[in-house]
């Protein structure tokens, strides 16, 4: 039974906590005995903390006990064993948004998330790896190693959060915090064959993300199933007077919507997401989940989101210019890297040149020129009305539909390498996730099949705070197929 621990769903092992069968000691040992087997192959982490995962597995043990000796339930997040993306601010816990500008950051804070994971109990074994400052589709941009996949380790865990996919997929533990502003939360769980949920723009609170791009991130679970992603949004959401973007909503009993039914769910098929350059294992992927999910009574549309072609040139210019304005802190002077001259300008120079990895720089140019005078209006303006079109495409869409369905990512994991020569070829990597940040509407990744050995995703999108109907469908077509209990062969 131990040796199985790390593979098991946070619901199934709170269950197993309830009951007394196992306990967060055990639960913690298991993920950390399984890191300290696999993490030289996989590179999920930047920072491992065994000492304070099994300090913290001891206080919820005794409360665990407290709770069952007086008959009262407890938080589902108790014990358990979660990791957080390393561009998460977690007090006293280095957090360096895999770039060498802030190797040595040690947050005086937690973000609002970590505050919320720790209030409900949760036990957290270290920072997972990403594209430097969430940039990137392959988690080859980190500033220290790249992530490789746990189905293939020639291949990509996807980005910005692959080192968080990977972690859940190789038992690395047993549910991780990933950030999404593009696609980062749901191309990697495609990539690795396991759940990704980016919620909608304000659910949850950004205070204590590392900034990337401020009106599109989102911090959003990456899990083994629905359950858990279910799970753990409940714990995440929520309005946060610390965060202006975040919104005053209720937050209702996720857990409710997992109904393993959907007759009469419209679910609309979006014509311009099955395009030329699709792989195709992908297709075959999903044109049977879309299937699957007719046989369970779901009445299938299909729709017309005619402004997608434009999302990727719209992001590409939304992204940059915000991240440009957001990456100008780091100079050197309140923390980070410090590089001495003998002037400010040369100090600036030396500390951002030597500081920033290549991608970044490349985004801080794309975005400082897109926001120049006299090119302001040509394009970060013209962008920002773009993208007033494709969330009115989904405002008209959702009218006539609940959900849309589509694929997660036109290919499968990548060979590393592949396209590190190639940003374009790297930036298609999102097509299909992009338009839900720019929308900031809610969506969902989960395994529906293979092709060439590896994990296929299935993307779900719904209308914004439409999180419910979302895991509803995911739900469902989870239950009625075996994609999700699928490991790799580590």
């Amino acid at each position: 039974m131990e040796s199985a621990l790390h593979h098991l769903s946070i619901y199934q092992a709170h269950k197993l906590l309830k009951e007394g069968q196992t306990t967060s000691v055990e639960l913690t040992e298991a993920v950390l005995r399984q890191i300290e087997k696999v993490e030289g192959l996989v590179k999920a982490y930047i920072t491992i903390t065994p000492e304070l995962a099994l300090k913290q597995a001891r206080l919820a043990d005794e409360k665990i006990l407290r709770h069952r000796k007086a008959g009262e339930s407890f938080s589902p997040l108790l014990g358990i064993p979660i990791s957080i993306k390393d561009i998460i601010c977690t007090e006293g816990i280095r957090t360096t948004c895999a770039s060498r500008i802030l190797e040595n950051f040690f947050p005086p804070y937690d973000a609002t998330v970590v505050e919320k994971l720790k209030e409900a109990g949760a036990v957290i074994v270290g920072k997972t790896n990403l594209d430097e400052f969430a940039m990137g589709s392959s988690t080859e941009n980190s500033a220290f190693f790249p992530t490789r996949n746990p189905w293939d380790l020639e291949r990509v865990p996807g980005g910005s959060s692959g080192g968080s996919a990977a972690a859940v997929a190789a038992g690395e533990c047993l549910g991780s915090l990933g950030t999404d502003t593009g696609g980062s939360v749901r191309q990697p769980a495609a990539f690795c064959g396991v759940t990704g949920l980016k919620p909608s723009y304000g659910r949850v609170s950004r205070y204590g993300l590392v900034a990337f791009a401020s009106s599109l991130d989102q911090i959003g679970p990456i899990t083994k199933d629905v359950t858990d992603a279910a799970l753990l949004l409940s714990v995440i959401a929520g309005h946060d007077p610390k965060d202006s973007t975040s919104v005053d909503y209720p937050v209702p009993d996720y857990l409710k919507a997992l109904v393993p039914e959907v007759k009469g769910v419209r679910v609309g098929v979006p014509k311009e997401y099955f395009i030329e350059g699709m792989e195709e294992g992908v297709e075959k992927a999903i044109r049977e989940a879309i299937d699957c999910l007719e046989e369970l009574g779901a009445e299938v549309v299909e729709i017309s989101l005619p402004h997608t072609k434009y999302a990727l040139p719209t992001y590409y210019l939304i992204a940059p210019a915000e991240a440009s304005a957001n990456l100008a802190r780091y100079d050197g002077v309140k923390y980070g890297l410090y590089i001495p001259a003998s002037e400010l300008w040369e100090e600036y120079r030396l500390t951002r040149g030597n500081g920033f990895g290549p991608e970044v720089k490349r985004r801080i140019m794309l975005g400082t020129y897109a926001l120049s005078a006299g090119y302001y209006d040509a394009y970060y303006l013209k962008a920002q009305k773009v993208r007033t079109l494709i969330k009115k495409d989904f405002d008209e869409a959702f009218e006539k539909v609940d959900v849309i369905v589509a694929p997660t990512s036109p290919t499968v994991a990548f060979k590393l390498g592949e396209k590190v020569e190639d940003p374009l070829k790297m930036y298609l990597s999102d097509v299909f996730t992009i338009p839900v940040n720019l929308a900031g509407i809610c969506a969902i990744s989960i395994p529906c099949g293979f092709s060439e050995g590896l994990p296929v995703g299935l993307q779900v999108m719904g209308p914004a705070f439409g999180e419910e109907k979302i895991l509803r469908v995911a739900y469902a077509y989870e239950q009625a197929t075996q994609w999700h209990l699928k490991r790799p062969p580590l």
